[in-house]
């Protein structure tokens, strides 16, 4: 399978860590390289960002709109009903970008996962489902989209967990996002789960929030 094309961040020295970030429905890999700024990092820290975009096709629960995402939805219920198959093409297409990393020099242990809305859900299935150790999961606005084929491996029970969402999403319910912490939490896992004020996007104290755990994943 090709590398999904992706915005990629190089770090201004040789990186040691690798990060990738899935975007939401219908944006693309453009959508949160701006914020790598914002994180404010040191200079010298080490991390590639990887912004895959996700393809183009037709999304059923926007009348067969073609845009950008990780899997059809077929109908935007509270849980939502979702073509599987697509979900397992985008896990996938991830872990193809994980063996790239390592094949970069990148050990699996200094790899994280991170995505937003319907990026998060990929990002949940990646991580979790991945044979190998990761250096960390960040969940943004999101939730778990297939628990049947969602295998969380006990090797990453030790692995650092955020999850994030805003109180007053009227997109992914907040509720979504503390069931899926509830389940890893059920599994053995210790997820930590942050709620800010704020509707579908990011808020800056969220923000200063994730350069506080990127900084602590790359001092590990």
């Amino acid at each position: 399978m090709p590398l999904l094309d992706a915005v990629v961040i190089e770090p201004q020295q040789p990186a040691t860590h690798s990060i990738i970030w899935c975007h939401g429905l219908g944006a693309d890999g453009h959508d949160f390289a701006d914020l790598v700024p914002e994180l404010s990092l040191p200079a010298q820290h080490g991390l590639r960002f990887i912004f895959p975009h996700a393809p183009e096709i037709p999304v059923t629960a926007n009348g067969g709109y073609i845009m950008r995402a990780w899997y059809d939805i077929l109908e935007l219920s509270v849980e939502r009903r979702i073509n599987r198959s697509h979900l397992s093409e985008a896990v996938q297409s991830i872990w193809e970008w994980m063996e790239h990393e390592q094949q970069q020099g990148i050990p699996h242990q200094n790899i994280l996962l991170a995505g937003f809305s319907q990026g998060g859900a990929v990002a949940y299935q990646a991580a979790l489902n991945y044979p190998q150790k990761l250096a960390g999961l960040l969940a943004m606005s999101t939730y778990i989209a297939d628990y049947e084929a969602l295998q969380p491996q006990p090797l990453h029970r030790n692995m650092p967990i955020l999850i994030q969402h805003g109180n007053f999403d009227p997109v992914v319910l907040s509720a979504l996002g503390q069931k899926a912490c509830d389940y890893l939490s059920e599994q053995g896992f210790d997820p930590q789960w942050q709620h800010y004020p704020t509707e579908h996007n990011l808020c800056p104290e969220q923000i200063e929030a994730i350069s506080q755990w990127l900084r602590a994943r790359l001092s590990a």
